[in-house]
């Protein structure tokens, strides 16, 4: 025991900061925000090909104008693809932060995603609501 106080007090400061637990979970924190980042960017690839592929699958007897759909699919998707290159710069920003206790968590990114969803979600608005009913005919089968 007494060995092991005399090692920790002959190393370096810097070495004793880098195990501390709060830095610990600080960078489980950032990996934690880091992934969740990546699962809406997954997400968000994910709504984009589902519109698209909602809009070429229909009905045979109920023809459809191909329409702009498809990009809106693909907006979905490229924002999408942003956050996930995006998210994992933030990430290794913010781990080189935490190293140097330097971190200031920045507002831009919350803006910047705020921004991104709530264009999408107007998108969807006004992509739902300018289809014509007339296209969007059910069939009951017998």
């Amino acid at each position: 025991m007494k060995i092991e106080a005399e090692k920790l007090e002959t190393q370096k400061p810097e070495k004793l900061q880098k195990y501390r637990s709060d830095r610990i979970r600080d960078h489980l924190a950032n990996e934690r925000t880091y992934l969740a980042w990546m699962r809406s960017g997954i997400a968000l690839m994910g709504f984009g090909v589902l519109i698209v592929r909602l809009r070429i699958i229909r009905p045979p007897l109920a023809p459809q104008p191909p329409g702009n759909g498809w990009k809106l699919g693909l907006a979905f998707a490229l924002v999408g693809v942003l956050t996930v290159l995006l998210s994992t710069q933030h990430y290794f920003a913010v781990r080189r932060d935490i190293d140097e206790d330097t971190y200031q968590p920045p507002d831009r990114w919350i803006i910047l995603a705020s921004l991104a969803v709530a264009l999408l979600g107007i998108g969807v608005i006004y992509y739902v609501f300018t289809v014509p009913l007339d296209n969007l005919q059910t069939f009951m089968l017998e």
